[in-house]
């Protein structure tokens, strides 16, 4: 089974409008839930007046901050008040921080009734100082956020190896750049909903979607201070996540709102539905950053010294952003031998839209930086992009930043930029590359189009990382007589589009040499599933082949001691990372990566400013590809949602407010936005780590392609970018009519 092109489990549902998203469900008697938002990014909330509301025809239940049993939540810390205003079990949650801070929720017998309702609550707020500029917050003179902090940087990492001062002045060439990377929405097709409802029991079961089922089930009973056995979470089909739903969104509101009427009396389910532009104000965004980088090489091309500062603006809430920071600090300086380094990073807290978990996990952006700066050193010294990479790519014996090696075994860098290079037509000649020959460009409506190519290669990890805990658990059932006639897998894990669940099936069937149709998945249910961790960090299929592997081989020896059923169960440990000690300058960040190099051919319309991707070729080393089409289809859309990232997504805030609260101004991608020609290579080099050899696929295709499309740019004109996305506007002022360097 593994290795084939299997047809996923859910295709058919999915075509034929049968599979029920959270928004579908609907259930006898249901009330309906309204949040009210701040609306303003910084001020204490004074006075909460439900009263006119709550008297309201068809208004159930009114309910604010003194109503949450513990009215804080957060995925690394509880920093975040469930619901703001005064009466509040945490200290300080009577203030807002940012627009879509939470203050009120209103439960009504209909859509209607519960929006009408929502506009008769009464506020009143002092206003507070804004901070929106993270150099600005991190001031020691600034306003603190979080008045149980001293200062707005929520953590810090200092990363040094060998001496880069000396290593400077032995540099025959030094480029030097400040860098700026945009926020970006995710933008999933399907916005937040769900639906919770209180069980005879009195266990509260929610049905949404999410990414960890376990991790939803924990902060939602820590919130209402409940055993984590009196809450059940069940995902129905999610419609897209890519790190959006890694964090909670209405998860907490749900469950409170239908265990409060529940409490009070009125056992009624209760149903949430966002809009667009509530989903958009209402869950994290890819991080902003601003990046000053300075790195030297020799004559030869060498790399010898980087420095660079990382600031990462973290938003109001600290989310992900703590564990994203030293990702982006570490790809800073790209998949490169790099003796000498100095990275300080920090992130810090602003009245923006908090930020966190999407897609990359802060390697894109630290990506962007490497590689531009080693395209802009190529340029400088005569080396051409290919040949500058290979001379320093990590090679055995290489170390990163943090003094540790890649795992034994991983050495396709090199032969996944050859690949990527020759599929795109660049060819070898006396040790230098030659990109290809650009055909004539057509004319423009307005004038003449230039063409451009350029090529850029990343690494990413595979796992939780930087010490963070890590483990998979699965249960596997073997059910019948003389053979195998039915095989229960349970196995906690979100599929939230990418197939997740199809290679889990697979997996099982190959692990037990049955058929995959005998293999029955449960996979939704908290209660009825072990602990199979996020679906992130490219992690799922890796972490759940082990964990499914041991516990089928376990199931097999009680299936040959004639147990029937033959159960057995299996948490999968793998080798643990460890934190950036700097006192010695090491830490174990990853036990696993994947690596991607892209090649593109860009046309620009010096009139318009319009970039278009004529043709973009990714080879990306996946360890095995379970099921191959997947996995294609995996690199495709990570190279759309990364084109809409570096040319169209420009998502504005200003003053703390949100500029572009809907698709009709914040744009992305659609089938005519594509590139015309993708050529996706699929390489296999498995890794020992996992019993079939796979890594991960989500994320890695997503990492390099910006960086690519600007040297492709420049390739084109002679114009250097250091910021996206290269919206029209962006591109024909820096085409001589704006601030753009030009080289």
């Amino acid at each position: 089974m593994i290795g084939r092109s299997v047809e996923r489990l859910d295709a058919w549902s999915k075509v034929l409008g049968e599979a029920l998203y959270p928004g579908d469900i609907n259930l006898p008697g249901q009330a309906y839930l309204k949040i009210l938002c701040a609306g303003r990014p910084h001020a204490i909330v004074r006075r909460v007046d439900t009263s006119v509301a709550g008297k309201m025809p068809g208004i159930l239940a009114v309910l604010t901050a003194k109503d949450v049993p513990l009215n804080e939540y957060g995925y690394v810390v509880a920093d975040q008040p469930v619901l703001c205003g005064p009466g509040s079990t945490k200290p300080d949650a009577d203030r807002v921080r940012f627009v879509g801070d939470r203050i009120a929720l209103i439960i009504g017998e209909t859509e209607a009734a519960t929006a009408e309702a929502l506009k008769r609550i009464e506020v009143v707020f002092e206003d507070l100082p804004l901070i929106t500029d993270p150099e600005e917050a991190m001031r020691p003179d600034a306003p603190c956020l979080h008045q149980d902090k001293e200062r707005n940087i929520l953590s810090e990492i200092h990363i040094a190896k060998g001496d880069t001062a000396r290593a400077f002045r032995e540099a025959d060439s030094i480029v030097e750049g400040e860098y700026r990377t945009p926020a970006q929405e995710h933008a999933f097709l399907q916005p937040e909903a769900g639906v919770a409802f209180v069980e005879p029991d009195g266990r509260v079961t929610v049905q949404v979607a999410g990414q960890w089922l376990h991790k939803d089930q924990r902060q939602i009973a820590r919130a209402l201070r409940l055993p984590e056995d009196k809450i059940r979470v069940v995902y129905p089909v999610i419609g897209g996540a890519f790190g959006g739903r890694e964090d909670i969104s209405i998860q907490i509101v749900l469950a409170l709102a239908a265990w409060w009427l529940a409490q009070h009396g009125i056992p009624r389910p209760v149903k949430l539905i966002w809009s667009r532009e509530e989903s958009i104000l209402g869950h994290v965004k890819r991080h902003p950053y601003l990046m000053r980088a300075k790195w030297g090489a020799t004559r030869e091309g060498r790399v010898i010294a980087a420095e660079c500062q990382v600031i990462q603006d973290a938003g109001a809430y600290a989310y992900t952003s703590s564990k994203i920071l030293p990702t982006t600090a570490l790809m800073a300086t790209g998949p490169y031998d790099i003796p000498n380094v100095r990275i300080d990073g920090y992130s810090v807290h602003t009245n923006n839209i908090p930020n966190g978990a999407f897609r990359g996990f802060g390697a894109p952006q630290g990506c962007f930086v490497a590689e531009t700066q080693i395209d802009r050193l190529g340029v400088k010294l005569g080396i051409d992009p290919v040949r500058m990479r290979r001379i320093n790519l990590l090679r055995k014996g290489g170390l990163l930043s943090v003094n540790s090696a890649l795992p034994d075994g991983d050495e396709s860098l090199d032969q996944v930029l050859v690949r990527c290079a020759i599929e795109a037509g660049w060819r070898e000649e006396r040790g230098a590359w030659r990109a290809p020959e650009a055909p004539r460009a057509p004319q423009g409506a307005h004038g003449p189009r230039r063409r451009g190519h350029g090529i850029a290669c990343a690494f990413k990890n595979v796992g939780f990382s930087w010490g963070a805990p890590e483990a998979c658990g699965a249960t596997v059932e073997l059910h019948g007589d003389e053979k195998i006639e039915q095989v229960v897998l349970r196995v906690g894990a979100a599929d939230v589009g990418q197939g997740a669940h199809t290679a889990l099936v697979q997996m099982a069937a190959e692990a037990l040499g049955v058929p995959s149709d005998t293999v029955r998945l449960i996979a939704d249910d908290s209660s009825a599933t072990p602990d199979a961790g996020s679906a992130s960090a490219s992690r799922l299929t890796f972490m759940t082949g082990n964990a499914i592997h041991e516990a089928a081989r376990l199931a097999q020896e009680k299936w040959s001691n004639e147990e029937r059923p033959a159960v057995a169960s299996f948490i999968y440990h793998p080798p643990k990372t460890t934190a950036y000690d700097a006192g010695r300058g090491t830490a174990t960040p990853y036990i696993a990566y994947g690596y991607v190099a892209e090649a593109v051919t860009v046309e620009v319309d010096e009139e318009t400013g319009h970039v278009h991707l004529v043709e973009v070729v990714c080879a990306d080393d996946v360890g095995r590809a379970i099921n191959p089409q997947q996995v294609k289809g995996q690199i495709e859309g990570a190279l759309i949602q990364a084109e809409g990232y570096c040319l169209m997504e420009n998502f504005q805030q200003k003053g703390g407010y949100v500029q572009t609260p809907n698709l009709s101004t914040y744009l992305i991608p659609t089938a005519l936005d594509i590139p015309d020609q993708v050529k996706v290579i699929v390489v296999e080099n498995p890794t020992p780590l996992n019993p079939w050899g796979a890594r991960g696929v989500g994320e890695m295709p997503f990492v390099p392609l910006a960086p690519a499309v600007v040297a492709a740019v420049h390739d084109a004109t002679g114009v250097w970018f250091d910021e996206f996305p290269l919206t029209p506007e962006r591109v024909w002022r820096g085409l001589g009519r704006g601030t753009a360097r030009i080289e």
